[in-house]
């Protein structure tokens, strides 16, 4: 009885001390690494986002880009680096859930991180030319399966997001069309502009400035719901395929085994940032939708994007299994 008691209490001694320890937490630095290079929309999350977190925090977030290897150089160091909340992965959905079904990869994402929030997401715009002789999906279905395998779409490369949420749409709509992969999200939309390619597949912030100028027109985005910065523009699923939506998120993780504690005042800290007007704005500037879930919801969402990106990269034949 006596040990008992004894054991008791070291335990709530022991629960004490790692309750102050976590309370006190950050006491240094905190090192937010980025699998892109600086200047694109992920590194200008993860730079809003350590801005955010530096006031809230009271401790200095600084962001480290490790670009290389479709992001997995960067997954790979988060994964083995310590525990202990002071390095953040800007995790995305390429990288957490596509990259894994089509190369092999150092890092589990489910078993090597710990989910935090997803910071914002955006969506992906199927545009076309204005000289293009279609302005809705249900034109675009029936233009194409008059001509099966003949109607071309600029992606910015073979396995990205956005080539695999067309390889989606194609899957539900029936018909065939012909992928012209590019290097970059600015070579396709380039060639769309220029009318050598009539179909781009690609985020709406890159296409957005031209939409609004007429030199491409935007016929539908991929997320569930219509987008303010496009109230006029349906979605996928408003356009006769109901529950399809796709968008690439750009999120903060963990490594795996980071206490508990940690994860929670780090969520709580980001929360209120997508109440706030300027944050919203900042990420608005980019085209990202600010989001901040919870960390449980984080996790959910990441198990039923594995599902569907891994039917879609499957379908795609661009997989390395």
């Amino acid at each position: 009885m006596k040990r008992q008691t004894i054991s008791i209490v070291a335990g709530l001694i022991a629960a004490s001390i790692s309750v102050a320890v976590h309370a006190a937490w950050p006491e240094r630095p905190i090192m937010i690494t980025v699998p892109f290079a600086a200047g694109g929309t992920g590194d200008s999350v993860a730079r809003i986002t350590a801005e955010w977190l530096s006031t809230a925090l009271k401790q200095k977030a600084v962001v480290e880009n490790r670009a290389g290897a479709s992001g997995t150089i960067a997954a790979e160091f988060v994964a083995r680096a310590p525990a202990d909340g002071y390095t953040l992965f800007l995790a995305s959905a390429g990288v957490m859930e596509i990259v894994p079904h089509m190369q092999k990869v150092r890092y589990d994402a489910f078993k090597s991180f710990v989910p935090i929030s997803v910071v914002g997401s955006n969506a992906q715009a199927l545009a076309a030319n204005p000289s293009f002789p279609v302005k809705t999906l249900s034109e675009l279905v029936s233009y194409a399966k008059e001509r099966p395998g003949k109607v071309p779409y600029a992606s910015a490369g073979s396995g990205t997001l956005a080539h695999l949420t067309m390889v989606l749409f194609l899957q539900r709509s029936g018909i065939t069309m012909s992928h012209v992969p590019y290097k970059g999200n600015a070579p396709a939309l380039s060639d769309v502009l220029g009318g050598h390619v009539p179909l781009y597949i690609g985020g709406v912030f890159e296409a957005l400035v031209h939409h609004r100028s007429g030199k491409i027109r935007i016929i539908a985005v991929s997320t569930d719901k219509r987008l303010s910065q496009l109230a006029e523009v349906p979605t996928v699923a408003e356009q006769g395929y109901p529950g399809f939506a796709t968008a690439t998120w750009n999120g903060l993780m963990a490594p795996s085994g980071t206490p508990k504690e940690v994860i929670s005042i780090v969520a709580n800290a980001l929360r209120p940032a997508c109440q706030d007007s300027g944050f919203n704005a900042k990420l608005e500037a980019i085209g990202v939708d600010a989001l901040c879930n919870s960390p449980e919801q984080f996790a959910e969402m990441l198990r039923a994007n594995w599902l569907m990106w891994k039917e879609a990269v499957k379908a795609s034949g661009v997989s390395a299994e």
